[in-house]
């Protein structure tokens, strides 16, 4: 027979086993920080299923963009300024990927990877592609740096702000400085000095013009069916995550060809 002690002394062992083997096993499962990027890599979700004339129909919305949407490639980005994957994506931050896993180095930093907003942006200067740019909250600190690429986008300078908030600099300074503190709309105007007029921004920024925008621009990307940031649609084909462009471009090329 079974001592009554015993037994519950051993029930006690066994669930204090449990419970320190499922201690470490979610301390083993969480997401590494290394210098305050999510390493993680994001949760995969069904790519959206959206139509050519879905695509087509971005342009004639309250949007950033380039070109009329009559381009044999349409380019879209949805992203988030306060993203570590957007500023891989983006190729202005050379520091990030290393920090994020060796298949996010850039290739002009020695690794692989080819950063598909630059590739985007190249197609765009050439005449090739026409771009969308719709802001979506991935990561929750990118409102101010979103409205002053808006700002800087009226003076005819979204991409010289869009590659400066992308660069390495900016990752703390959006993430750790300015949040979404309409507050440091100076701070954010200096930031910017060197691209943009930094007063015409801070005027613009204080003017609350592009508060709205923001509300408008994440109901489009939830309408797309894009779950977290980055995603890209070149076309119909979309690419939910900071995809090289290595593994886009084919997509690209049929289109253009």
């Amino acid at each position: 027979m079974i001592n009554k002690y015993a037994f519950m002394l051993g029930l006690v062992i066994f669930s204090g086993a449990l419970f320190t083997s499922g201690y470490f096993m979610a301390k083993s499962q969480a997401p590494a920080k290394t210098l305050g990027v999510d390493t993680a890599a994001p949760v995969q979700q069904a790519p959206p299923t959206v139509s050519i004339e879905t695509i087509k129909g971005l342009w004639d919305k309250d949007v950033i963009k380039f070109g009329n949407g009559d381009k044999k490639l349409l380019a879209v980005e949805i992203s988030d300024p306060s993203c570590p994957y957007c500023h891989a994506a983006g190729g202005s931050n050379k520091t990030i990927g290393a920090q994020m896993g060796q298949q996010f180095i850039l290739k002009s930093e020695g690794g692989t990877y080819v950063a598909p907003v630059a590739e985007m942006k190249r197609l765009v200067n050439e005449g090739k592609a026409d771009f969308v740019y719709i802001y979506s909250p991935g990561h929750g600190n990118g409102e101010l740096a979103t409205k002053a690429m808006y700002c800087a986008n009226d003076m005819g300078k979204f991409w010289q702000a869009h590659d400066v908030l992308m660069s390495d600099k900016a990752y703390d300074f959006i993430n750790e400085t300015v949040k979404n503190d309409m507050a440091k709309s100076g701070e954010m105007a200096d930031f910017l000095a060197s691209v943009v007029d930094k007063n015409k921004l801070k005027e613009c920024l204080d003017s609350g013009k592009y508060d709205a925008r923001i509300k408008s621009d994440t109901a489009l990307a939830i309408e797309l069916g894009v779950q977290g940031t980055p995603g890209f649609f070149l076309n119909e084909t979309n690419f939910a995550g900071a995809y090289s462009w290595t593994d886009m471009e084919s997509v690209a090329n049929a289109a253009l060809n």
